[in-house]
């Protein structure tokens, strides 16, 4: 099977026309089986990563600006990957990994990229690493536990020397909290 290249468009959220928006809630709801739109309005200020095929979206992700933090480090300004999401028939022929490389040189002003996900083989390929330390989501309460959670990070040039076997925490938010 011969790999196309995606024809590639970065896009603010507030500069999605409706039916971009519909389109990208229907390629999620096909690769999830669930309607996103609850998570998806919860992302302020997301910029998207949609990838065409002869003109038909058929690939995206989006990142979201979120705060983690390393043991007692500073917080980390982090590009969080949210919705990555492929058309069944375009699966296994560069589409994803297209987006996904897009959004890495997209993001370099960030201090850290993070994703959390159920197929870390597909991004450790793309140079993401899994953190192997403690994960904990930071509340006014204190810190509450996530050890079921798999987070990934791709080091940026901001990024400054982390240990991977140390905690890791992010802000609490509203929707999935990792």
């Amino acid at each position: 099977m011969s790999v196309s290249i995606p024809d590639l468009r970065v896009i603010s959220s507030q500069d999605l026309s409706k039916q971009e928006y519909t389109e990208i809630l229907a390629l999620c709801f096909r690769a999830y089986g669930r309607d996103l739109e609850p998570l998806m309005v919860t992302f302020h200020g997301a910029t998207h990563v949609l990838g065409y095929n002869d003109g038909v979206l058929v690939s995206h992700a989006l990142w979201i600006t979120r705060w983690l933090q390393s043991a007692n480090l500073p917080v980390l300004k982090t590009a969080y990957i949210e919705a990555v999401a492929t058309e069944e028939k375009y699966r296994n022929r560069g589409f994803a990994s297209a987006v996904m490389k897009r959004i890495a040189g997209e993001i370099t002003g960030y201090d850290l990229g993070a994703l959390c996900t159920g197929s870390p083989d597909f991004y450790a390929r793309l140079g993401w690493q899994v953190w192997q330390g403690p994960l904990s989501i930071r509340t006014t309460e204190g810190p509450v536990p996530t050890p079921n959670e798999t987070v990934m990070v791709l080091f940026l040039p901001n990024t400054p020397a982390l240990d991977l076997d140390s905690s890791l925490s992010a802000e609490w938010r509203e929707g999935e909290l990792w």
